[in-house]
């Protein structure tokens, strides 16, 4: 179960920071096409060939661990992601981070503790095709019916001729990607447990076709809510729909249970718990920031300016160590007051 664990955090951290070393590699590139040149662009910037990298790896070490662990444990602590990529935009990118981010980094972490210590081996159940095609029908009826809902607040919003997304519509989006994300985990998971029962080794590379075309849906349905709704609605709602979806499937499509130990069942279910509060926090930080009172966001916002200065100040000093990249002040104030004299 930890190995299953350690692969799941190694996972969702190759995955999670190497989309954000990807996106800063294509900050100097340009949008990505089929040209050879472009291509070859891509692939000599390291920052964007690291994140690439680390993304597939990342996508392995997941396909791995849900080889080994119950969906219902793995999906939960990919959650975790989120929580690793703020550690490492704060030490890498010095981006500054507020206390709920700080807490809600530990609540995930204690949760991660508390699912892994919580869970157990399970022995496969046996399922049949009939239950992939089951779960693709609740799925589908899940999605007419939110999809159903939006066109009514959509219809609404052109009647009352309003331009902003309501925050329903933010949360459908929201839910469906984050359900379509879930379900991806489930199927990959299925593949295996059809390939432990005797069916055909097909059945592994199919449902992993079947797990990436929901995950480029979900994908799609997420960055149409981001692109004209909140983030923090849309990211909340499909952080916290992932997670439900793979347990919920994972105990209803597979068979998964509960621990049979009551210290296990409970360790399992606050680790879940912990690991969905911790997830809302990060994504909502910002906002709660907010309402913090006025004394106490100052005397923070103090402290972590004068951190970020000390880190700013040793930076300057340790690229101030290279005489080529220096102008001195009283050179550059000459330089720029000799013209004005020379006019006098």
């Amino acid at each position: 179960m930890w190995e299953s664990i350690c692969l799941t955090l190694a996972a969702t951290a190759g995955n999670n920071i190497g989309k954000v070393l990807q996106k800063k590699g294509t900050i100097i590139l340009p949008p990505l096409s089929l040209k050879l040149k472009v291509i070859r662009a891509y692939a000599v910037n390291k920052p964007w060939a690291l994140g690439f990298l680390m993304d597939i790896f990342g996508a392995l070490l997941m396909l791995r661990a849900l080889s080994l662990a119950p969906v219902s444990v793995v999906q939960p602590v990919s959650g975790c992601g989120l929580a690793i990529l703020s550690v490492f935009s704060h030490f890498y990118l010095k981006e500054v981070m507020n206390v709920f981010d700080w807490i809600g980094i530990t609540m995930a972490g204690i949760g991660t503790i508390g699912v892994g210590a919580g869970g157990e081996e399970q022995v496969a159940s046996l399922i049949s095709v009939f239950q992939l095609l089951w779960l693709a029908l609740v799925v589908a009826f899940l999605f007419v019916l939110l999809n159903a809902w939006l066109h009514i607040y959509k219809r609404q919003r052109r009647e009352q001729e309003l331009m902003e997304y309501e925050v329903v519509e933010e949360i459908i989006y929201g839910l469906e990607s984050g359900v379509l994300f879930g379900m991806a985990s489930v199927v990959s998971k299925m593949g295996f447990v059809f390939v432990e029962q005797g069916f055909s080794a097909m059945f592994i590379p199919m449902c992993i076709s079947i797990s990436i075309c929901c995950s480029g849906t979900g994908f799609f349905y997420q960055t149409r809510g981001l692109k004209h709704g909140r983030a923090i609605v849309v990211s909340t709602c499909a952080a916290v729909a992932s997670i439900v979806t793979g347990v919920v499937a994972g105990m209803f499509a597979l068979g998964e249970k509960l621990p049979t130990s009551p210290s296990g069942r409970l360790l399992l279910l606050l680790g879940w718990l912990l690991i969905m509060l911790g997830v809302v926090l990060l994504v909502t930080s910002s906002r709660l920031i907010r309402h913090l009172p006025r004394s106490f966001r100052r005397s923070r916002q103090t402290s972590l300016e004068r951190g970020f200065s000390i880190r700013r100040t040793a930076s300057h000093v340790q690229k101030d160590t290279n005489p080529s990249a220096v102008i001195q002040a009283a050179t550059l104030h000459h330089l720029l007051t000799t013209p004005s004299k020379e006019k006098d």
